[in-house]
């Protein structure tokens, strides 16, 4: 039998850090262990039932074939209406292709926007698969580490820019940190992405969930519209993480070019999920604010409890996420993350995946229940008195 040698281009490339997380929290459950888990970002509660019916009665009537491949009308028309109701943007249904996924989403922008060798900022902390995305297509991530609260700095984006520059990948409210930019801050960027004529590929998965502040959608910047990808999906803010479905929203040469690479990839999303889609846009409105509450409500109780444990950390404005140092608590603060699920049965995501110089981080994703939070806190007390 040949030995099976891998091309070279995954070489590049390493498993998903959340997931492989996650997955050290599955072992020790095999093994009889209690164990929290903190670590991968899937809100708990269920899909709302108007979604299910939806997709349950479109199987029915046989929605089970091909459809257009820059995706239903019907849904692009809905999700067109959604951005003009909710963040007062203008795109055409020609303008948008739904994908498998936001992730799909993400490959799909960088693909049609790079070539081998071109640079890609992008700020840090960051979602670790922006970086092997990235590389995946040929291109070079460059990572720019944000302020000291998280929040972009524009100076150091521009001296990062070099000849080989062509995108700035944006992540708002921001994975792993929860920190939404304001829009003073992302009109100077703006004004360097013009004058330095880059792409931006705007990440925006969590914009409906904010608790404090206003999201600004990047393309609504002054000029923006027609250098800007949004890549948005139904993952978070409907509890669909399973039915992967996202959408890229463009100038219409950019659009095209992303259809020609998803004709020749996943051709399109499921059928039946589309038209469950529509469903959740039009009719789940009020799933969506539930969320939100309840997560904001979390949020306040976990950070009550890092601050009465000693972390220094600034309250996230949006998604579902800390992200603390542990230097100032624990004195091996680069293992925290490992001891804490070694020893306290808690399970968080190691810094270091979020980009170089993070190593003393680690996320918490409080996308789970107000109970399991509190025993969450009262162990890691327990485990840092210990």
């Amino acid at each position: 039998m040949k030995n099976y040698t891998p091309p070279k281009k995954l070489f590049k490339i390493g498993e998903s850090a959340t997931m492989k997380a996650a997955e050290k929290a599955r072992e020790l459950r095999a093994k009889g262990v209690d164990v929290i888990s903190l670590d991968v970002g899937e809100p708990d509660f269920p899909t709302p039932k108007p979604i299910i019916e939806s997709a349950y009665k479109a199987l029915n009537e046989g929605l089970t074939k091909y459809s257009q491949s820059q995706g239903l009308l019907e849904l692009r028309e809905a999700i067109s209406n959604n951005l003009r109701e909710n963040f007062r943007i203008e795109y055409l249904p020609n303008e948008i292709v739904v994908t498998t996924g936001a992730k799909m989403g993400i490959f799909y922008a960088l693909t049609a926007l790079l070539d081998e060798g071109d640079e890609v900022i992008i700020p840090t902390p960051a979602w670790p698969s922006y970086f092997d995305i990235a590389k995946f297509v040929g291109a070079v991530p460059v990572q720019v580490r944000t302020g000291e609260n998280f929040e972009l700095l524009p100076e150091d984006i521009e001296e990062s820019i070099t000849n080989r520059t062509k995108a700035l990948l944006l992540n708002y409210p921001n994975n792993p940190a929860g920190v939404l930019y304001d829009k003073r801050t992302l009109e100077n960027v703006a004004e360097i992405v013009e004058r330095k004529e880059l792409w931006v590929v705007s990440d925006e998965i969590y914009c409906r969930l904010v608790y404090d502040g206003e999201f600004t959608p990047f393309s609504k910047i002054n000029r923006m519209k027609d250098r800007t990808i949004i890549v948005n999906g139904f993952s978070k803010a409907y509890s669909m993480t399973g039915w992967r479905l996202g959408y890229i929203c463009g100038p219409k040469d950019v659009v095209k070019e992303i259809l020609k690479v998803q004709q020749q990839t996943t051709t399109h999303p499921p059928t039946f999920i589309q038209k469950a889609a529509v469903t959740a846009l039009n009719e789940c409105e009020s799933y969506v604010r539930g969320m939100v509450n309840e997560f904001k409500i979390r949020r306040d109780i976990f950070y009550n409890g890092l601050r009465r444990m000693g972390f220094k950390i600034q309250k996230p404005q949006g998604a579902f996420y800390f992200f603390p140092n542990a230097e100032d608590v624990y004195s091996e603060a680069e293992k925290f993350s490992e001891h804490l699920l070694e020893k306290a049965g808690v399970n968080t995501t190691p810094g270091s995946s979020f980009g170089m110089g993070y190593e003393k981080h680690f996320r918490i994703s409080y996308a789970t229940s107000r109970e399991k939070i509190e025993e969450a806190i009262s162990r890691m007390e327990k485990f840092l008195k210990t």
